[in-house]
């Protein structure tokens, strides 16, 4: 056997008082048409596109969450003025944003200082710097005591490497949260190289900002391969509609042209990854689950959901915009590469599969929000199952599940994970199950939703039911 890797165990985090939350049991099979938020990673995208545009813009059905509310108060910190105003969204307003005045303040005229909570937002904490070095004063950058894990080091050195000065709060060197960007007002850009192996997210957010760099950017990864190669692409087909000259055409070369940010009104795609819960349920339950308004193409790694369940022996369809999930007899074991961000959801309908599965390129989730490999591991087998590490992944094989309580990280994946597993498995509890807000408020309201849904139908078989032999008892 292959022993963990993490180089620190999860540690689970203690419920903020209050009871934990009791996952529901489908005692049927699910029945349900389900819409889901805006995206996380295109609102947040959007909204730094839209604080250094060049005129107002218009987030039209934006994520409302913790990220998105992280993302606009460091915003308004560095100087957009960030509106809501009446929409036709299910899930909140629109928003109206005018861009930060980069360019209008003498450049003898004092700087400001500004401070930003990241909270555990990796799109805020690598996002922002690089528009923080853009304006001129202080921005002290800080998050919730997890944030201070996180992987920094790279997006502080590219800062170095473009000229602006980062440091300590105690005026010592910087690795990691928290850490102070000096702005001068101009950043200008040219050829950087860096080691984004950690993240994508230090790909993105260079190149969100280097149109606005005075030579604009070019990005050289070195290094062990890039992450979340989606979200880069995500970030590039962002930029071009905005009007911004992104090439590449060269594997690990990103190079932006300098020039302006052309403001827009863009309507967000609801959240994919954050619909895999509920495209999971039909699985975990034998039953049906609907998304409407699927788009017909699109960057979010979410879209993978119609290969990744169909794999796991769901028939999926894609008709007149509507994606529709019917869970299979059983649910198939399988190997998967570079699910990303869906793991945490792959790795629950995996500990309920007939068959062993493989999850790997899947390293870089150690610095997400909680060592997610070290995190499943540990809420898997707690729960009865049978999971372990590998240098870049899991392996999970099949094993009679018990109930139990899942702890949630602080981890809005972990917590959502916890809940699937409560679907067949009785006996479930999810602690700190409103960690989840951080991309879906209302998380436990929704779910709930999904299975009042459709007719009393069939009582489901409960597997507690069945003896070790029949080999799908959880």
């Amino acid at each position: 056997m292959t022993g963990a890797t993490s180089t620190a165990a999860a540690t689970p985090r203690q419920p903020d008082g209050g009871p934990h939350w009791p996952a529901p049991f489908a005692a049927r099979p699910v029945d349900a048409t389900v819409t889901v938020p805006g995206s996380k990673s295109l609102t947040n995208r959007y909204l730094v596109l839209a604080a250094l545009a060049d005129g107002p813009s218009r987030l039209r059905a934006p994520l409302h969450s913790r990220d998105s509310a992280l993302m606009i108060g460091a915003l308004r910190q560095l100087g957009a003025t960030i509106t809501e105003v009446p929409g036709d969204g299910a899930f909140g307003p629109d928003l109206h944003v005018t861009p930060i005045p980069l360019g209008t303040i003498p450049p003898d005229a004092p700087g400001a200082g500004a401070a930003i909570d990241c909270g555990l937002a990796g799109t805020v904490m690598r996002f922002v710097p690089p528009v923080a070095a853009l304006r001129r004063g202080a921005t002290l950058f800080d998050g919730d005591p997890h944030a201070r894990n996180r992987p920094m080091g790279t997006i502080i050195e590219a800062l170095g490497g473009l000229g602006v000065t980062v440091g300590a709060p105690d005026g010592g060197t910087a690795a990691s949260l928290p850490f102070t960007v000096q702005g001068t007002g101009e950043v200008r850009g040219g050829h950087l190289v860096i080691d984004a192996s950690a993240s994508s997210q230090f790909v993105s957010a260079l190149l969100l900002a280097g149109a606005r760099f005075t030579d604009g950017l070019h990005l050289e990864h070195v290094g062990g391969p890039v992450p979340s190669l989606d979200h880069i692409n995500m970030t590039v087909a962002v930029l071009r509609g905005v009007g911004v000259a992104v090439d590449d055409s060269r594997p690990d070369h990103w190079i932006v042209a300098p020039g302006r940010i052309r403001a827009f009104d863009h309507r967000i795609e609801q959240d994919l990854s954050n619909a895999g819960p509920f495209l999971a349920a039909a699985l975990a339950t034998h039953g049906t689950v609907r998304i409407p308004d699927w788009p017909a193409g699109t960057t979010q790694v979410g879209d993978l959901w119609r290969s990744i369940l169909a794999t796991m022996g769901a028939t999926v369809t894609l008709e007149d915009g509507t994606l529709t999930v019917t869970g299979g007899p059983e649910i198939k074991g399988a190997d998967f590469n570079e699910t990303s961000e869906l793991a945490p959801t792959v790795a629950a309908l995996c500990a309920l599969a007939t068959g062993p599965s493989r999850l790997s390129g899947i390293a870089h989730l150690r610095g997400h929000e909680t060592d997610r490999l070290a995190a499943l591991v540990a809420e898997i087998n707690r729960l009865g199952g049978d999971a372990e590490e590998t240098p870049d992944g899991l392996v999970i094989r099949p094993a009679p599940l018990h109930g139990g309580v899942v702890h949630s990280y602080a981890d809005h994946r972990m917590a959502t994970a916890g809940a699937i597993l409560g679907l067949a498995v009785r006996g479930v509890e999810v602690e700190d199950i409103a960690t989840t807000a951080k991309t879906m408020p209302g998380f436990p309201e929704l779910w709930a939703a999904m299975l009042g849904q459709g007719p009393a139908g069939e009582t489901r078989p409960d597997p507690a039911d069945k003896d070790a032999s029949g080999g799908t008892q959880h």
